[in-house]
């Protein structure tokens, strides 16, 4: 399988350590969204990453679909058997995908826009949602109990795209998630390759 990624990619890093996690071998291309290259959009009408190419021809996006998709490869290791703790795991999943979608709202405005035409005010509001969520996870932090499952891995992947993106400004609020990350880490020693880089 073929995965089209961006290494600072918070969704990129999240499909790519539960490829790793379970055992999955992905041929990791590299893509610049922003050139729309011809392997990206022709698979992915919306052009955005990550999107996977699998061994029969087809596309999977985003990363959610390709969470699901790994887990039916995997036979349900991605996720718990049991209707309750799935429900946990995807809306941690949420969540954390949801949480992304606002920082990157916050990077996206900076980095696009002339400096005079930032609205601050949009960016306040995206770091109170992404705040809001992270207080959420802080008071509830999620159990790795014997087990990883995507929720875990997409709450990783978040905590690593703060700490890439937005260092010293959440961790002082968000210590029981610092820890979990630690804690993450030792279950899953792969962690360091495979969170966001610049």
């Amino acid at each position: 399988m073929k995965l089209l990624w961006s290494p600072a990619s918070p969704y990129s890093s999240k499909v790519r350590m539960a490829a790793h996690f379970l055992g999955l071998e992905l041929n990791a291309i590299r893509v610049d969204t922003n050139a729309g290259p011809a392997i990206l959009v022709d698979n992915n009408p919306l052009g955005k990453i990550p999107t996977l190419l699998t061994d029969d021809g087809a596309a999977v996006f985003d990363s959610v679909a390709i969470m699901h998709y790994f887990d039916r490869l995997a036979k349900g290791k991605l996720y718990p058997a049991k209707k309750g703790k799935r429900t946990d795991a995807e809306v941690l999943e949420s969540l954390c995908d949801g949480i992304c979608d606002c920082l990157l709202a916050i990077i996206y405005e900076r980095r696009f826009r002339d400096e005079e035409k930032i609205h601050q005010p949009w960016i306040d509001r995206q770091w109170k949602k992404a705040t809001s969520g992270l207080a959420h996870l802080s008071a509830n932090p999620p159990k790795s109990g014997k087990k990883l499952n995507g929720g875990h891995f997409a709450l990783a992947a978040t905590l690593d795209y703060l700490d890439l993106r937005f260092k010293g400004q959440w961790e002082a609020d968000q210590a029981p998630l610092v820890d979990w990350l630690a804690q993450f880490e030792k279950k899953f020693p792969a962690h360091q390759e495979l969170k966001p880089t610049a």
